[in-house]
């Protein structure tokens, strides 16, 4: 699962949070963002459980593209004029922007290996 997809579903839950509490007819869709989290949540889990060592450096290497979307979305929930979505949006912001800058590190460190020693 990746970081775009949580932000996706939270962006949606605090979208629906004004009409969950006004009783209209966001709370299906509340429960239904909510079921989808979850279940994203465990898919992700499994998925990456299941990725071999010897495999992990290079998938993780091709997620920066994919995180890099996740800053660009964070940002979107981050200038929100709701309290609730800055806060997510700034701690999305952080957590993706830590990823993207893990993944080069690791990405330079696997083709380190790769040089000719002097």
């Amino acid at each position: 699962m990746t970081t775009s997809a949580v932000s996706l579903i939270l962006e949606a839950v605090l979208a629906q949070s004004e009409t969950v509490e006004a009783g209209g007819p966001g709370l299906e869709v509340l429960i239904f963002s909510l079921t989808i989290l979850v279940l994203a949540i465990f898919v992700g889990f499994e998925v990456i459980s299941k990725v071999p060592p010897t495999l992990h450096t290079p998938l993780m290497s091709g997620s920066n593209a994919i995180s890099g979307i996740t800053i660009v979305g964070a940002i979107f929930c981050a200038s929100s004029d709701k309290q609730l979505a800055l806060w997510l949006g700034l701690v999305a912001v952080v957590l993706a922007t830590v990823n993207v800058v893990g993944g080069f590190l690791v990405t330079n460190r696997m083709l380190q290996m790769f040089r000719k020693k002097k």
